[in-house]
């Protein structure tokens, strides 16, 4: 019997264009045994008519506030009261930023204020419009009330943009849906994670600097990907333009000094540190406080090295699980077993960044992770996302009881 019989779910329709992905979301939870009650704003009924979601769910749809179908009862109340679950699919920007402020001006909104029941959101928007600090300030606003988000996918958006902000799969909202009913509790239930991204900018002037190729975007998806896990999640970032991924802490640094203090303040208070950082080896030994006029067919610049803090980690971890990323051009297997070693990683990510498809800004990547032992697992070309779950599934199931119940409040 599927986990979803017997159970009520309020699925609140969007006007965009994802509401047809809605229809099909309907019918699989009806096909699984739930009741399905939709509620469309007036704006979803541009796109999809209610009879489709009628026909789908048997059961009258609900649009206008004062359409009260059942004279013994207020509409809005009883959806609330009824529901296991309440499930935003599409989420409008408009409808997120009116939940986050307590907003109740049509019947989506009213229930949503009224209901009891856990509310998850998947979203659908243009890119801009998701990255807009207005939208991310309201989604971790719901994210810290217990509202949880299904994230949107990557790709080719109804605007003509490519992006993030294109509603999750049906299929994908539908196991997420199945996964909150088993009453599993993620891999990562309950473990702080800290991740570092992007490379960092080594100043040698106020308008140059030194940095690298890095994008973020791996460190970026491992962030993502460990929320959906169940992991508390800090995100220490590089310069980056990437939208900062739902119920993730972001703490923005420049160079690698500034890296160095907010990882090591913070060493203590985590069970899992990935380290996906590309870090600059080197800064300039003296800083201008003028930018340097060109006076000569030639500049020599004096470098210093910097902190290893892969290495200050694995020396003084005590509970925690640390895994760091080795990016190279030759000798893959060689480098990385002898990284894992000097800095005292649990494992470690190779990846030949001359190899196409594993470069630095694209959304795919091809790694071999290592333990002490040797390989582990070599990864084909795939997204950023799928690597950074399996990395994480890996992590999580060699994560030892210490770490896992250390206390780091």
């Amino acid at each position: 019997m599927s986990v979803l019989q017997g159970k009520t779910i309020v699925l609140g329709v969007c006007g965009g264009i994802a509401a047809y992905k809605a229809a099909a979301l309907t019918s699989k939870l009806t096909q699984a045994g739930a009741t399905v009650r939709v509620i469309m704003t007036k704006s979803a009924v541009q796109f999809v008519a209610p009879l489709t979601f009628q026909t789908l769910s048997r059961h009258h749809v609900f649009v206008d506030t004062f359409d009260e179908k059942d004279p013994s009862v207020v509409s809005h109340i009883n959806l609330a009261d009824s529901a296991d679950l309440v499930l935003i699919a599409p989420a409008t920007a408009n409808t997120i930023g009116k939940l986050a402020l307590g907003l109740g001006d049509d019947m989506l909104s009213t229930t949503l204020l009224a209901t009891m029941a856990p509310i998850w959101i998947a979203p659908a928007m243009n890119v801009h419009m998701y990255a807009n600090p207005a939208v991310q300030t309201n989604m971790q606003t719901l994210l810290s009330r217990g509202v949880r988000f299904i994230e949107p996918g990557e790709g080719q958006l109804a605007c003509g943009y490519v992006g993030k902000g294109r509603l999750a799969e049906p299929e994908e909202i539908f196991a997420a849906v199945e996964r909150h009913f088993q009453g599993e509790p993620g891999r990562l239930e309950g473990q702080r994670v800290l991740v570092t991204a992007g490379g960092t900018v080594e100043r040698i002037d106020p308008v140059r600097y030194i940095t690298n190729d890095s994008s973020g975007k791996m460190g970026y998806a491992i962030a993502e990907e460990a929320v959906r896990m169940g992991a508390k999640v800090t995100l220490v970032s590089g310069p980056s333009a990437l939208p900062v991924p739902c119920g993730v802490e972001i703490v923005r640094i420049q160079s690698a000094l500034d890296m160095r203090e907010a990882v090591l303040s913070r060493l203590e208070a985590s069970h899992l540190i990935v380290k996906a950082a590309a870090v600059a080896d080197y800064r300039p030994a003296v800083v201008a406080e003028q930018k340097i006029k060109k006076k000569s067919d030639s500049l020599t610049l004096d470098l210093i090295k910097n902190p290893d803090i892969l290495q200050e980690i694995g020396t003084l971890k005590k509970h925690q699980f640390v895994v760091g990323f080795a990016a190279e051009t030759e000798a893959l297997d060689e480098h990385a077993m002898d990284k894992l070693s000097r800095k005292n990683c649990d494992l470690i990510v190779g990846n030949d960044v001359s190899q196409e498809g594993a470069g630095f800004s694209g959304d795919t990547n091809v790694v071999r992770i290592y333990d002490r032992n040797g390989l582990v697992e070599a990864l084909p070309i795939q997204s950023k996302k799928d690597v950074a779950r399996r990395l994480l599934e890996l992590a999580a199931d060699r994560m030892p009881t210490a770490a896992r119940n250390a206390d780091v409040r």
